[in-house]
């Protein structure tokens, strides 16, 4: 299944549906994707279903209806612990920002990490998982998705925000100053961490 957010709202992109369910189910031969999306962003539609018996499938039907921008982000830990998150659009956020031509995946999300943060010395410690989510930019949707990575970094200075990205905010936070950002945060950021907890748990 994939969690696709609009506007921060989930539409699920799967192959199974359960019945004890109270979201909207759409099947993906009878429904106009925009449509769909447009009713999201609009505030109609709360959370939806998707269905096709091919997940694959619907994801690439929505990447030949929507552009698509492909990025690259850091879950960035310190020697302590502590993770670095920025505070932008009155929400805490992480690192993240666009693919440039002939960049690989892994350096575009190491870039944008020190672009936007000023933390450099970093290393890539482990691939997590890719987030989904539809924005709207000069009137027209695209489908954002971000391929995030674990990294270590040893750097000492002070991280400065990149004003011109519009970040007001770059903090290391420690996990309890954590679960108090995810309240105020974007609902793909809190996909990671869940994630994150997974991985810490097997280990």
């Amino acid at each position: 299944m994939y969690k696709v957010f609009v506007n921060d709202k989930p539409l699920f992109l799967t192959n199974e549906i359960s019945k004890e369910t109270n979201f909207q189910i759409f099947l993906l031969e009878s429904i106009d994707i925009e449509q769909l999306i447009v009713k999201i962003f609009q505030n109609k539609i709360q959370s939806a279903y998707l269905y096709h018996p091919d997940e694959k499938e619907i994801m690439k039907t929505l990447k030949t209806k929507i552009p698509v921008n492909k990025a690259g982000g850091g879950l960035v830990f310190n020697k302590k612990g502590e993770v670095l998150f920025i505070f932008r659009n009155g929400k805490w956020d992480l690192p993240k920002g666009g693919i440039e031509k002939g960049e690989e995946i892994e350096d575009t999300a190491m870039r944008e990490v020190e672009e936007e943060t000023g933390v450099g010395k970093l290393r890539i410690t482990g691939k997590l998982q890719k987030t989904y989510h539809v924005f709207k930019r000069n009137g027209k949707y695209k489908l954002k998705i971000t391929h995030w990575f674990e990294m270590h970094s040893d750097f000492e200075g002070t991280p400065q925000g990149q004003l011109d990205e519009g970040i007001e905010k770059v903090a290391w936070l420690n996990p309890e100053q954590i679960k108090e950002a995810l309240k105020n945060s974007y609902e793909n950021i809190k996909l990671l961490f869940e994630e994150e907890k997974k991985v810490s748990i097997k280990e």
